[in-house]
């Protein structure tokens, strides 16, 4: 739940239920593509609930879209083809960055409200190129994808903030979606984890897209933060 939550506020909620996975003793990968498949329900849900954020921009969705298919597509096989070793030795770094893109998060909102576009702004390809490799960091390794996409995407459009949000959950929705897909077909996955990530997700986004502006984002941070290190921990020792 905690992690659905977060992830349709904000977009860290794999930074709970990795290191929840890592705790109980599954193996690195088999956590993360079990978390991965689990998530993709409760990013379904976040992305419904914001549907009204996203009226209006139809095709600018899709062109993004496209970028995260296919960057979701590549971070996935390269979760599968890379060592194992590879992957714990990447992911304490990619945990960490997570961790430091939550913590600087207010200053990213700042510098996203200061350098927003006119409202006759027109996108160019450079943004769908950024998408794009947001989406191959969340297929391989999804904490703090959304965090990268409000950054980009607050960068690049002339939209308020909420409407950002909106479009952030559907692209790391797609991302998700489509690594799952991958992950089903070739990877070891622990279904009864996958189960209670799915129904506590969707319960967490329903929660979030209805009563997340009144959370703290002082206390979401801080509880993220402590549960990423404990992440990095565990993995290192």
């Amino acid at each position: 739940m905690a992690a659905g939550a977060i992830n349709t506020v904000v977009g860290s909620g794999t930074l709970i239920t990795f290191p929840v996975l890592l705790a109980f003793g599954y193996a690195p990968v088999t956590a993360n593509v079990s978390n991965t498949i689990g998530l993709v329900p409760g990013s379904a849900a976040g992305a419904f609930a914001y549907r009204r954020e996203l009226e209006g921009g139809r095709t600018r969705t899709l062109r993004f879209t496209v970028a995260s298919v296919l960057g979701g597509i590549t971070g996935a096989v390269l979760l599968l083809v890379l060592p194992d070793e590879a992957f714990e030795a990447i992911v304490p770094v990619f945990i960490a960055m997570a961790l430091v893109a939550v913590v600087l998060q207010p200053r990213l909102e700042r510098m996203v409200a200061e350098h927003r576009p006119p409202p006759d702004a027109h996108g160019t390809g450079l943004p769908r190129v950024a998408v794009y490799l947001a989406g191959i960091y969340g297929g391989y390794f999804g904490a703090g994808q959304g965090i990268l996409l409000i950054a980009i995407l607050g960068l690049a459009l002339p939209d308020h903030l909420q409407r950002v949000v909106g479009l952030k959950n559907v692209l790391a929705g797609v991302v998700n979606g489509v690594a799952a897909v991958v992950f089903i077909a070739v990877a070891d996955v622990a279904w009864g984890p996958v189960a209670l990530i799915a129904a506590g997700s969707v319960v967490g986004a329903q929660l979030a897209a209805r009563y997340g502006r009144r959370l703290s984002p002082a206390a979401l941070r801080a509880l993220t933060v402590v549960v990423g290190v404990a992440a990095i921990v565990q993995l290192v020792t």
